[in-house]
């Protein structure tokens, strides 16, 4: 009976915190590995920028008309849909 209440809340654990939590580093995988140019990212620390350069490890961020970052490529949080940076900037 014992062994089962283990197998139990392993079973618990798995599909509660495990599935999710490799699910959602894929997802980040994946998005990171298809970065190109022209992209409009956040990176972390909320740097919102456009990538001008793409690299094995780091991308070339360009924040400003003469601000370039380079940044690695897990930093990336998130990919933003195409024209967000113009809408950021008319606010």
């Amino acid at each position: 009976m014992e062994i089962a209440i283990l197998i139990f809340f392993f079973a618990i654990f798995y599909l509660l915190i495990l599935r999710p939590q490799t699910k959602r580093a894929k997802e980040h995988r994946d998005m990171v590995s298809a970065l190109e140019k022209g992209d409009e990212v956040i990176a972390g620390g909320g740097i919102l920028g456009k990538v001008t350069e793409v690299a094995d490890q780091y991308i070339t961020v360009k924040v400003d008309d003469n601000v370039s970052l380079n940044i690695q490529r897990q930093a990336v949080s998130q990919v933003l849909p195409k024209g967000t940076i113009k809408e950021v900037a008319a606010n």
